[in-house]
């Protein structure tokens, strides 16, 4: 089995190679640093010559609402126009959970992304992960307001990218799920009190704001929008190892 991973070299990318390695497919990293770019097309399909399976984690350089989703719209038909024609058989693509309710910022960027799937001739199989620690943490260090970082007490089950690239590779190597399933941390927060939390753990003094209003990657969400369903796959780690590991 032959693996296309395009976002190859990002934090989710780099993972996610390193996973379908331990599964022993064939994996062929591609970004712009291979000459391959999603957006201009360049390179696309001598990269997907052969290729049974395209793994999408590529990001756009903005969580702003109309910079992701341009990116997207762009990135995600070229690939799939290019896996179409070279005979690709699965196209797995990184999403969010919530992308079904929250209809602003980079959560609408993801679901353009999402629906150039589903109108693809390629079999396609979507992961939404809940947030992301890494994702948590930046938010936490922010300095956009002089009174402390603004964030909104809306419950989540944070996950590690270890985990996301586990369950990315795992769905790449099966057959196509022509759908979306849902991968989550095993804890439960606060976002406001996870992030006040962190900023503890790095000796950040600055406090957080609790407020409703404040946006997550762009978009005011409610209180359990970012909650998985019952049926979204568990990850491992909890917030006391991501911190040992970081």
């Amino acid at each position: 089995m032959r693996v296309v991973v395009a976002g190859a070299t990002g934090v989710i990318g780099s993972r996610t190679v390193a996973r379908l390695r331990d599964h022993g497919v064939e994996v062929v990293p591609v970004s712009r640093r291979e000459g391959v770019d999603v957006i201009t097309g360049r390179g696309l399909a001598e990269a997907l010559h052969g290729t049974d399976v395209v793994v999408d984690v590529t990001d756009a350089p903005s969580r702003t609402e109309a910079t992701s989703v341009a990116f997207f719209d762009t990135s995600t038909g070229n690939l799939l126009d290019a896996a179409a024609t070279a005979g690709v058989e699965h196209y797995v693509a990184l999403s969010l959970v919530g992308v079904d309710r929250i209809k602003q910022g980079y959560f609408r960027a993801k679901a353009v992304q999402e629906e150039r799937a589903r109108r693809s001739p390629t079999p396609h199989s979507l992961v939404r992960a809940t947030p992301f620690f890494e994702s948590v943490d930046a938010l936490s260090r922010s300095t956009a307001h002089t009174d402390g970082v603004r964030v909104a007490p809306v419950l989540i089950r944070p996950v590690s990218t270890d985990d996301v690239a586990a369950r990315l590779a795992h769905v790449a190597v099966g057959l196509p799920q022509f759908g979306a399933l849902e991968i989550a941390g095993p804890e439960e927060y606060r976002l406001d009190e996870l992030a006040a939390e962190l900023q503890a753990a790095h000796g950040d003094a600055r406090g957080v704001v609790t407020d409703t209003r404040a946006p997550f990657f762009g978009a005011v969400v409610g209180e359990r929008s970012l909650l998985p369903g019952a049926t979204a796959h568990p990850g491992h780690e909890t917030l006391t190892q991501w911190l040992a590991r970081h």
